[in-house]
């Protein structure tokens, strides 16, 4: 396609051809208040020249490396084998775009099989679909496949929820008119009050949320439990992939649809991405199960296939019929979940979850020692994350503090949206990753103890 710019000198005689006679009479439709600003580019430079003033501005960036990293909060940086590199580079996957044809692609359509085949194992489900955006949305399209298994019009979800999924439900519950009450904890523990749960759950309820481990990083000791007490209410639980290679699957205690977030396992942090959306449910509920679903069948010669067994938008089926609006699926991330996964097998998935809860937990020792911080706040037990109380200033003022010593100590838990409920403590996410050893722990703690004299 050739490229074309109008010639300034053109300006006019264009202007005249529409019968008006300035480029701002053009846009007069446009109300002022909503037209752009100046933004001061300045004047035009030589190809070179951009090049040179792009990289001093990449040059003010501060990588991930330069700093001692505690952050955490759901994006989790994690070694990856280069193996995961080796496999979804290849030609045959990093060019594969998702399947639209049933049967075609065969190579990809079993990858995802196996990759559903995969999650199904890790959550004791019965069906998975061939992943989603990212694990807010598959959040967002639990709640909607929830009111479509059960009437109502209330979706319970905790309180301590990060307030970014708080948002993507509070958006997907709009379309439905449905309401997103909170559920609340108990200070000491951070627990979720169960008997609120079944107490709210009998009231016009049609789904209920709970995480595992959940956004302060704790294990709520009362989900083993919760199913029978809301009853035929959907229970939606939202897992950590790798705290399933250590704790007992949440389709053993009754989950129906279990969600996640994909990214530790193989994908990057790179500015909050890519993500990977992770779904499953019981198998009675496949067909109100958003997305796509890869299947295991045989052609006429009797070989093994595979295709594309449900397909929900209305792209491929009746509107009608269509139960969700995702028109695709993150085939790469989702291999290089299967990848990673797969070339660690059960017992490296474990030793992974145990050596960064270890990490975590010598981290929490070292920092009850320093004044002025509660760590952990809460009396539960946890894996890899875990809230730090700060006592005596704001706690986003203490990390910004911290980052100018060269560490990002955690990720500020308060909630900006303007008619958000202050939470009840000033504190913060902490958690460890592949580079965490004893000498950034100990750095961490002592940078942390210097900040607090001298506040």
């Amino acid at each position: 396609m050739v490229r074309w710019i109008s010639p300034q000198e053109d300006d006019a005689a264009m202007l005249s051809e529409l019968g008006i006679s300035s480029v701002e009479e053009l846009f007069r439709d446009i109300p002022k208040k909503a037209r752009m600003k100046k933004i001061g580019l300045g004047a035009p430079l030589e190809e070179e020249e951009i090049a040179t003033e792009v990289e001093r501005l990449l040059s003010r960036n501060r990588p991930l490396a330069d700093f001692d990293s505690f952050l955490g909060g759901g994006l989790y940086s994690r070694y990856s084998n280069a193996m995961v590199d080796g496999i979804i580079q290849r030609s045959e996957f990093y060019t594969a775009y998702t399947p639209y044809q049933p049967e075609a692609s065969q190579g990809t359509l079993q990858s995802l099989f196996e990759f559903q085949s995969l999650w199904i194992e890790l959550t004791n489900m019965e069906v998975a679909n061939a992943s989603l955006y990212d694990g807010a949305t598959a959040m967002g399209e639990a709640l909607l496949m929830a009111s479509r298994l059960h009437e109502g019009r209330r979706f319970l979800v905790p309180a301590s929820l990060f307030w970014e999924r708080k948002s993507v439900l509070a958006n997907y519950a709009r379309g439905l008119g449905a309401e997103i009450v909170e559920i609340p904890w108990l200070p000491s523990t951070g627990q979720l009050d169960a008997d609120f749960i079944e107490r709210e759950a009998k009231k016009d309820c049609f789904g209920v949320l709970v995480e595992y481990p959940d956004s302060f990083g704790l294990l709520q000791e009362s989900l083993p439990s919760l199913k029978p007490r809301i009853g035929n209410v959907p229970l939606v639980v939202s897992a950590d992939p790798l705290s399933l290679a250590l704790l007992e699957p949440p389709g053993s205690w009754g989950a129906d649809i279990v969600v996640g977030e994909g990214q530790g396992f193989g994908a990057p942090l790179s500015y909050g991405g890519p993500l990977l959306g992770l779904m499953a449910c019981r198998r009675a509920g496949v067909r109100q199960l958003p997305g796509r679903v890869v299947g295991a069948t045989k052609d006429r010669d009797g070989r093994r296939a595979f295709t594309l067994t449900l397909q929900t938008r209305e792209q491929h089926i009746r509107r009608s019929k269509a139960t969700s609006n995702v028109c695709t699926n993150n085939s790469l991330v989702a291999i290089a979940f299967l990848v990673y996964a797969t070339t660690l097998g059960p017992s490296g998935l474990r030793r992974v979850a145990l050596s960064l809860s270890e990490k975590a937990h010598r981290l929490a020792e070292a920092l009850k020692g320093v004044k002025g911080l509660r760590a952990p706040l809460f009396s539960s037990p946890f894996l890899t994350d875990f809230v730090v109380g700060v006592e005596g200033v704001k706690a986003g003022d203490f990390l910004a503090a911290m980052a100018k010593r060269g560490i990002l100590a955690g990720t500020l838990l308060d909630d900006p949206r303007p008619a958000a409920k202050p939470l009840p403590f000033q504190g913060y996410l902490t958690s460890v990753d592949w580079r965490t050893d004893d000498k950034s722990i100990a750095r961490y703690a002592k940078e942390a103890a210097d900040e607090r004299e001298g506040a």
